[in-house]
């Protein structure tokens, strides 16, 4: 059963941590944008192997999606994971 916000809309779901996270980054195709974005994880879940990401391109090759899935420990992680992607130039949608 979902709980009612009292403006009428559902709760969020709870995550319960710690817990395995798909964060999807999408930008600009550049030859750098991958290793950025690997960078950032780097700094705020430690230990992401290959077989945790998978990168998409767009059908012009334009942009690029990758996808990272992590071991989430806590709202806190994701909050600042969240934040340093956004501040890359290449960035366009962090989900």
């Amino acid at each position: 059963m979902q709980n009612i916000n009292s403006d009428n809309t559902p709760d969020a779901p709870r995550i319960t941590f710690p817990c395995r996270y798909p964060v999807k980054v999408m930008g600009e195709a550049h030859a750098t944008f991958h290793a950025e974005v690997r960078a950032v994880f780097n700094r705020h879940a430690p230990g992401v192997q290959d077989e945790h990401v998978s990168v998409r391109p767009s059908t012009k090759g334009n942009y690029v999606a990758i996808t990272v899935v992590i071991e989430a420990t806590g709202k806190e992680q994701l909050e600042f994971l969240f934040a340093e992607l956004k501040t890359l130039a290449a960035v366009k949608l962090v989900l």
